[in-house]
């Protein structure tokens, strides 16, 4: 879909370290220092990384109705998101091919047609030129010999699944079925259709001072729940839990998901198998998507960085059918959401610890414990292979 190009080339890194990386489980070790807190390494995973992945950037909540616009920023590049008259959420480069003027730069909804704030060339939702206003002079919106089609919006390739929007950059990743393909089939029992956003109430924002990468990391792994999530730990503990390890996504599976509402009970989805009445998952999808599958609710936590040693997360919670989203819902959505946010705000000292001691000349990358930080090797493989 795009024929742009994203990124300058970046300088090469110590391939011994990232194929160090690369080993078995129990002989691998974590990714260098290095890639957490140097700038070159940081641009090396814009040109590598983030623009040849499929990454997670946005949700189709987040562009309800057509025309719906939503400004957008992936490393440094200005996107926009928007809901065609079909339905469709499409992505653009967010610059116009005449002057390269922003074109959105807030969220709303833009009419007819999508108008560029310069000289107001407007486009249709597909990204076709429409207007040239004065093209040819004052009163003059057409011109001989200018052909409207070659100065269409560059659009980016997109997808949606479970409401997500991804983007590939490069345009030339793997074919996205294929991508989401191991999750899709690990989930096909959850009927997408019926998930429906909680609303403005069921939306959180966390900055962090840390890489992405340790945001990803510490939720693909159970270990430090004792220690960092000793509420939650009472009642699903370590020991109840099961690692998931696969090439693309990792992370880990609770086997006593048994929330205590009250007598506020959530719709659940229907005809689910028998061992769903106790479990709930939770994993990374690689690079930057954390998502969270229970019998009766689901989120997804977008991570994108602001340079090597910061990011922001953005939580969204789903809910079964219309019923959870209606205003006489609202206490019950606040009771799920902020067990939530206690559990990611838990987290948000120990991953910018984590990113603190990196600094430290003594730290040379760590070491993966025998056991417990399968999920996390997984996470590191696939970014070590991303960046070879």
């Amino acid at each position: 879909m795009s024929d742009v190009s994203t990124f300058p080339s970046a300088r090469d890194f110590d391939p011994a370290a990232l194929d160090a990386v690369n080993r078995d489980y129990g002989d691998a070790r974590p990714l260098p220092a290095e890639a957490y807190v140097s700038p070159s390494y940081f641009e090396a995973e814009r040109a590598r990384l983030w623009s040849r992945s499929w990454v997670c950037l946005t949700a189709g909540a987040y562009v309800p109705n057509p025309g719906d616009v939503q400004p957008l920023d992936l490393v440094g590049v200005p996107l926009f998101a928007i809901r065609g008259r079909d339905g469709e959420v499409r992505v653009f480069h967010n610059a116009c091919p005449h002057r390269g003027m922003k074109l959105v730069s807030e969220p709303g909804n833009a009419g007819a047609l999508i108008t560029c704030p310069y000289h107001n060339w407007a486009f249709g939702f597909g990204g076709e030129l429409r207007q040239t206003p004065h093209i040819a002079g004052m009163g003059k919106h057409e011109c001989a010999g200018f052909d409207k089609a070659g100065f269409k919006i560059k659009q980016v390739r997109s997808a949606v699944w479970f409401d997500q929007v991804f983007v590939n950059l490069s345009g030339d990743a793997e074919p996205f079925e294929d991508y989401i393909a191991p999750v899709a089939e690990r989930w096909a029992a959850f009927d997408s259709s019926l998930i429906r956003h909680g609303g403005e109430d069921s939306i959180m924002h966390f900055d962090l001072e840390s890489n992405w990468k340790l945001a990803v990391e510490n939720f693909c792994e159970a270990y430090h729940l004792p220690m960092v999530h000793p509420a939650l730990n009472t009642y699903s503990r370590l020991e109840d839990h099961e690692n998931i390890e696969e090439e693309t996504y990792s992370g880990q599976v609770s086997l006593v998901y048994a929330p205590d509402r009250g007598d506020h009970v959530l719709p659940r989805f229907p005809d689910l198998p028998d061992h769903w009445t106790t479990r709930a998952e939770y994993i990374a999808l690689y690079p930057n998507v954390l998502l969270a599958i229970h019998y009766d609710h689901f989120y997804a936590v977008r991570i994108l960085p602001n340079g090597p040693d910061g990011c922001h997360e953005t939580f969204d919670l789903y809910y079964v059918g219309d019923e959870p989203t209606q205003p006489g819902s609202a206490n019950l959505r606040a009771t799920v959401r902020e067990t939530w946010r206690e559990v990611f705000q838990e987290d948000v000292d120990v991953v910018e610890g984590m990113q603190k001691g990196r600094a430290s000349p003594g730290f040379d990358g760590g070491v993966f414990t025998p056991v417990l930080e399968g999920p996390s090797h997984c996470f590191h493989r696939w970014t070590a292979r991303a960046m070879m």
